[in-house]
């Protein structure tokens, strides 16, 4: 069975799963995927070199998959910042009607030129009183991200069995529960707390068709709930990633006194990333993981994922929480 929630409804999708944006991976022949199984595909805006290359990938995934997916647009503070605008305006030409958001206060400027054209936003927050400025600044949905969660938790460090809830309890739009969900139990589990449903993005990294190197795809599935970093804690920009020698040499740099982003610039920077994930070796950069991993132990399609969350998700309610019921 299906569930419906607000989430479904809203977004037109069938399960209410929605594969979160990640750069250098949140392209067509993913976003296409998870929404052909029935969940929300989407498309990284910032991972195409220019807002034209955004229009063409958008045309591209619009011949992959006749359902609905979306587009992600983070803004955070660059000293070589895109033309935010531009990429929006692709977006608006390109008809797509949902897009997710993270990032500064200055995201809002893009919801501005997003909203009149119908477009719904759903945007990625770390902490309550973050999820409650969105909603009164007019977004339609809230991604809570829990401290589980790939790239960046925040700074308060509130895991999602206590973050969730917290939010369910204030905020009054649609929400996703976000960061260290990867299974049926953990379906379950949102909706109990008080989502609506989930958004996943380590878990989508390990299928079939996330267009990474096997080898990264084999590091999900190696490393367990331990196999994270926590890297740039001293530079108040936490971000999780995943165990390797280079991201264990990041933790010790960043640990010396007076370490500023300069010391490990060479090894986190976006172009290490990206040679990582095409080529698979680990030693040229980091990669976004979370502790997710811990449950991460094959490399479906997206289609046999969602299928198994949603028929695990369905046997837990209809079967064991039935079962203990007297």
């Amino acid at each position: 069975m299906a569930f419906k929630t607000r989430i479904t409804e809203m977004l037109g999708i069938a399960h209410p799963i929605v594969q979160g944006g990640m750069q250098s991976v949140g392209y067509a022949e993913l976003a296409s995927a998870v929404s052909n199984a029935g969940g929300l595909g989407i498309i990284t805006a910032l991972t195409q070199p220019s807002p034209a290359a955004l229009s063409a990938e958008i045309e591209r995934c619009r011949a992959m998959t006749d359902k609905p997916f979306g587009v992600n647009m983070t803004v955070f503070p660059t000293i070589n910042a895109p033309n935010y605008k531009a990429y929006a305006q692709a977006i608006i030409d390109g008809g797509v009607k949902i897009v997710e958001t993270a990032g500064t206060p200055a995201v809002r400027e893009i919801w501005e030129m997003l909203k009149p054209h119908g477009i719904a936003i759903l945007h990625k927050c770390t902490a309550v009183r973050h999820a409650l400025s969105a909603e009164r600044a007019g977004c339609d949905i809230i991604s809570i991200d829990g401290f589980e969660c790939a790239g960046h938790p925040g700074e308060d460090d509130i895991p999602g069995l206590i973050l969730i809830p917290a939010a369910a309890d204030k905020v009054k739009i649609p929400m996703l529960a976000s960061g260290g969900f990867g299974d049926g139990r953990g379906l379950v589990a949102a909706l109990a707390l008080g989502a609506e449903g989930i958004n996943m993005g380590t878990r989508f990294c390990a299928t079939v068709e996330a267009p990474i190197h096997d080898n990264v795809k084999q590091a999900y599935v190696d490393n367990d709930e331990r196999g994270s970093y926590l890297i740039f804690r001293s530079l108040k920009n936490t971000a999780r990633v995943g165990k390797s020698a280079v991201s264990e040499e990041v933790v010790r740099r960043l640990a010396q006194p007076d370490a500023t982003f300069a010391d490990v610039a060479e090894l986190v920077n976006g172009k290490a990333g990206r040679e990582l994930l095409e080529t698979g070796d680990l030693s040229k950069g980091v990669f976004w993981a979370g502790m997710v991993q811990g449950l991460i132990h094959d490399i479906p399609t997206c289609q046999q994922l969602i299928d198994r969350i949603i028929a695990d998700a369905d046997a837990i309610v209809d079967q064991r929480l039935a079962s203990l019921r007297r």
